[in-house]
């Protein structure tokens, strides 16, 4: 009996693992097919709905995104910011309390991803400061992305946020009790 309580658990880790790296891969080609609208994608609100969904484990995806972008993109030193701006809206996330009423959680899950779009410049300006370290540059690197590039990213994540995150985080819920197979 212990030995069919083991492969249960083998192939569950498994689906686990297959199932994350199609959601990584969702992220990186969402991000690529919307590439065509400036700095307004998905990836901040799947974000969100992975860590709503499975919590501390939702940093597989994330960094199998983070992964894909360096793999298809190059590991340059823009790419540093990735390794920790994910993981700031992942930590932001995981503070709302999962028992809250749905709308509660909806209002809290969008604040929390139009504020990552909006502070988006600043979170990345740590990588800016190793490529430039003129202070003068980087504040009026972080003015001009926060009148432009992160107001069309806040904006973009407000709205796919009200639109996505709840019905999202609901169906992947539904699939998950679906297909677990402990």
């Amino acid at each position: 009996m212990g030995s069919a309580q083991n492969r249960a658990k083998h192939l569950e880790r498994l689906r686990l693992l297959s199932v994350f790296a199609m959601l990584g891969a969702l992220m990186f080609i969402s991000d690529i097919l919307m590439e065509f609208l400036p700095n307004v994608h998905i990836v901040g609100v799947l974000t969100v709905v992975y860590t709503i969904v499975y919590r501390a484990k939702a940093l597989i995806p994330i960094y199998i995104y983070v992964f894909l972008n360096g793999l298809f993109s190059g590991f340059g030193i823009w790419w540093l910011a990735y390794l920790y701006v994910w993981a700031i809206l992942w930590g932001a996330a995981m503070l709302v309390p999962t028992r809250l009423s749905r709308r509660v959680r909806l209002i809290l899950y969008t604040v929390i991803c139009t504020s990552h779009g909006l502070l988006f410049g600043v979170l990345y300006a740590p990588v800016q400061m190793i490529i430039n370290s003129d202070l003068n540059y980087i504040i009026s690197w972080i003015a001009v992305g926060f009148v432009t590039a992160d107001i069309y990213h806040a904006i973009g994540n407000c709205i796919f946020g009200i639109l996505l995150i709840i019905p999202l985080s609901e169906l992947l819920l539904r699939f998950e009790r679906r297909t677990s197979l402990i």
